[in-house]
Formats: C-alpha cells, structure tokens, sequence
C-alpha cells in the first residue's frame, strides 16, 4: 500500500471529486483520461491533452512507460510517473490504481470485497475514495504512535512547588 499522507488523500479525494462531475472527461483507454490521467490531471494541473502527449512519447500503459521527453511540453514521461511516485505510490500502486486491484483496497470496499471494472467510472471514484480512507486511518494510526512514542520518551515536568504564606 502506498505511503500514507496528506499530498496523496487529498489527490485521491479530489481526483474522485473531479470524476464526479459529468464534465470531467473519463475514458480508460485515454493515458489522459483514464484513473492515472486523471489522478495526474489533479496532481500536476496539466490539462487531459498535454498528458496524453508526454504519454504518447513513451511505450504501453501507465505501469510500462519508459522515460521519455514529450516534444510539446518538454516534460518526461518519467516525470509524471515521478510526480505519481513523489505522492508516495510505488509502481505497484500505480499499476493497482489503473487496474483498481489492491485487495486491501478491495476489501474495505464500502458493502464489502467485490472486484471493480477498471473502465467503469463509477468504480474509479469508489476505489480512490476507499483508497483515501484507508490512508487516512493508517496516517492517523501513525501519527497516534508517533505522539505515544514522544510522550512516552519526554523528560516529566518538574513538581511544581507551592509557595508557602509568609507567616
């Protein structure tokens, strides 16, 4: 599973905002468009069309893209896979994103483990809300220890002394 934090739920959150939306264009087999393009689109502000042609320069889909220049927007290829990676997705993730297969994810499905269609738009928006949520819980998980584990190492506050009255 990726690395949980902030960047990354919250690219995960409005990518499957964005989906929502009628206007936002969805087509898996679109390197623009389809569940990395939009999560790209979110992340990197380019628009479906200039990811489509840094995409183009490169071999495959998503999990297979060699690093490449894009001739219009002379950004690598490998560069956006980098953005994907820099969110804190490894290969995996990226590969499990497009295909909707982590079966952790799967599992904590809202009704429970099923199998998504990759091409549906609806599954992409539940798989990346699941995703976030998951993330999110592991972060606070992390965050609860790594406040327990400070406290438990923190010097104890001095005894505060109470004055006594002048007599």
């Amino acid at each position: 599973m990726a690395h949980a934090n902030l960047e990354l739920i919250t690219a995960l959150r409005e990518t499957a905002r964005r989906l929502r939306q009628p206007e936002t264009k969805y087509a898996w087999g679109n390197h623009g468009s389809c569940n990395c393009g939009n999560l790209l689109q979110t992340v990197t502000r380019l628009s479906e069309r200039e990811i489509v042609q840094c995409a183009r320069t490169g071999d495959g889909e998503w999990t297979e893209l060699a690093e490449e220049y894009c001739g219009v927007t002379d950004v690598p290829v490998g560069e956006l896979i980098s953005q994907l990676q820099h969110l804190g997705l490894t290969p995996s993730d990226i590969h499990n994103i497009e295909y909707l297969e982590d079966k952790e994810v799967l599992q904590a499905l809202p009704g429970g483990f099923r199998w998504l269609r990759r091409n549906l738009r609806e599954d992409v928006i539940v798989y990346m809300d699941t995703m976030a949520q998951l993330l999110e819980d592991k972060l606070a998980r992390q965050v609860q220890v790594d406040v327990q584990a400070l406290l438990a190492t923190a010097p104890r506050p001095a005894a505060v002394l109470k004055a006594q009255p002048a007599c």
